[in-house]
């Protein structure tokens, strides 16, 4: 019997068309690499947007993204933050599979389960992705999403690439209006000072 999680996205896979490359396998526009997909290739079951109390930023050089900064969050929540994601009701199978192509197709064994009851796991301490967090329950499926293991403050901001942030803006425009998607992005680590105001509204 299949166990169905929410997979909480807030970066690139908040674009629907890119993260289904992780689902279904494929080469996303803007990316340079092509996406081996899950072993069950089934579309989300459901999908709706979310909020995460954890502070965005952009960081380190993605090979796949013209070697600029991704997206991570914070491993401490922070109550004034509001970073925007899309939630995708997959299989815990499928939610592995996306971790393991978020991580260079490493080996992961995880007990889903023990991170709901812990709220955090590290899994790998030098992987970019090698942190889950619980973020609660919707309709009675956990929700989950991972990020590096390391504190914001420990980490050199990095600028993304034009077609990773018009990947990330693309998503973002089915839920959110332009100014309020400007408002969202323009103070960001990573962005700031990176992109203008102007710069943000012509991806628009």
């Amino acid at each position: 019997m299949k166990q169905y999680v929410w997979y909480a996205s807030y970066g690139s896979n908040i674009n629907k068309k890119r993260f289904l490359c992780y689902i279904k396998g494929g080469r996303p526009n803007g990316s340079t690499e092509t996406e081996v997909g899950c072993k069950d290739p089934s579309s989300p079951i459901d999908e709706g947007i979310f909020t995460i109390p954890y502070p965005l930023y952009f960081a380190k050089e993605a090979r796949r993204w013209d070697s600029k900064g991704v997206a991570f969050i914070d491993g401490s929540p922070n109550e004034r933050t509001a970073t925007y994601s899309k939630k995708y009701l997959i299989t815990s199978e499928q939610f592995i599979d996306v971790l393991k192509q978020e991580n260079s197709g490493m080996k992961i064994d995880i007990d889903l389960q023990e991170v709901r009851e812990s709220g955090s796991m590290v899994f790998r301490e030098k992987a970019w992705y090698g942190r889950i967090l619980y973020l609660g329950d919707d309709d009675g499926y956990p929700i989950f999403t991972f990020t590096a293991p390391w504190d914001i403050d420990t980490v050199a901001f990095n600028k993304p690439s034009s077609e990773y942030l018009d990947t990330i803006i693309s998503g973002l425009r089915e839920y959110y209006s332009k100014e309020e998607i400007v408002q969202y992005l323009e103070n960001k680590p990573g962005i700031k000072d990176n992109y203008s105001t102007q710069e943000l509204e012509r991806f628009l």
